[in-house]
């Protein structure tokens, strides 16, 4: 505190050495300077939200926002419509501290108090700009050499659940389950990366995968003619044969076969476990899809920290997200997974 003082004081001496048009320039710049970081809501508004009638006019502003209202069926609606910030009273200013803190993987706890919001608040926000970023990952195309494997995270019902019966005793998170190998306790993740940092992951099923499983998470997002570096799992030589690719198959007790291998599809899985029990301390399996995406983009994508965040911001603003917080807190305890 009496360096900040002492440094103050520094800067008023300086201050009061300036001349009166040197004085008015210092203070017009970091006005200027402070209205940059501002961010402002630009989305254009083309129909409404409601009816998708184009006869709209504005209908006037609360706390500064510009409202509309729909000369057809008469209702009201701002710019915010169907976006992440409906019914969010805080400043873009603060979701721009938020995705900065997401990137840097903060824990939920030091987020809150960085952007000054309650941590049931952080925990909402951060899944409603994951389920908005869902979308990025129906939308990704790999091509040129593709390592897919499947990687296996036990069923988690960490948090708390209303009205639900749990169909196994509680038990420690790190303990063993009750059954050994690839039980129907395992939730089943097939991934498949590209050396171009783009990569696919979601929930399939329970247990082992087989080509039903695979086709759900893995079909459509393979370029033809792409090179499909696998294991030894005979499903996904029916896959690849659907997908018209050039299969490399890895032989069972083999890490390679010739020049190709999975090491990066390994490496993948690596860093996804990590960060899921050391970052987060253990994730709830019905919240597994969202910390997906968050891996894909956060830690394995090539793009730089900021060029993340300034993508990060300008999708959720342009992307229609309905999620709530009400409806990320009622999702249910275990997503519909094919059996």
């Amino acid at each position: 505190m009496a360096t900040s003082n002492v440094e103050l004081e520094i800067v008023k001496q300086l201050f009061s050495t300036l001349s009166d048009d040197d004085k008015k320039s210092f203070l017009k710049s970091i006005k200027s300077k402070k209205q940059e970081q501002n961010f402002t809501f630009t989305k254009k508004i083309k129909e409404c939200p409601h009816c998708k009638s184009t006869h709209f006019v504005k209908n006037g502003k609360v706390q500064g926002r510009q409202r509309f209202i729909c000369m057809d069926c008469y209702k009201t609606f701002a710019q915010t419509n169907n976006t992440i910030l409906y019914c969010v009273k805080k400043d873009l200013s603060v979701w721009e501290k938020y995705i900065h803190c997401m990137i840097e993987k903060y824990s939920l706890r030091k987020t809150a108090q960085i952007c000054g919001i309650s941590l049931p608040t952080a925990f909402a926000w951060r899944h409603k700009i994951l389920d908005a970023l869902q979308e990025i990952q129906e939308n990704v195309k790999l091509d040129g050499i593709i390592e897919t494997d499947e990687t296996f995270m036990p069923i988690s019902y960490k948090g708390h659940h209303k009205d639900f019966n749990f169909p196994r005793s509680a038990k420690h998170r790190g303990t063993t389950n009750t059954n050994r190998g690839l039980s129907k306790e395992l939730v089943c993740i097939p991934c498949a990366v590209n050396l171009n940092g783009k990569s696919v992951a979601k929930i399939a099923n329970l247990g082992k995968p087989n080509v039903k499983a695979l086709n759900s998470v893995i079909f459509g997002k393979v370029e033809k003619e792409s090179v499909f570096v696998t294991n030894s799992l005979r499903s996904y030589l029916k896959l690849s044969n659907e997908m018209n690719l050039n299969h490399i198959r890895i032989p069972r007790n083999k890490h390679s076969n010739g020049s190709f291998n999975i090491q990066v599809v390994n490496n993948y899985h690596s860093r996804l476990k990590s960060m899921l029990v050391y970052n987060f301390k253990g994730v709830s399996t019905k919240y597994l899809n969202n910390y997906l995406v968050y891996h894909n983009f956060v830690n394995f994508a090539k793009e730089s920290r900021k060029d993340k965040e300034q993508m990060l911001l300008n999708h959720i603003l342009n992307t229609n997200c309905l999620s709530q917080s009400i409806s990320v807190a009622n999702r249910p305890a275990v997503p519909l997974l094919v059996a």
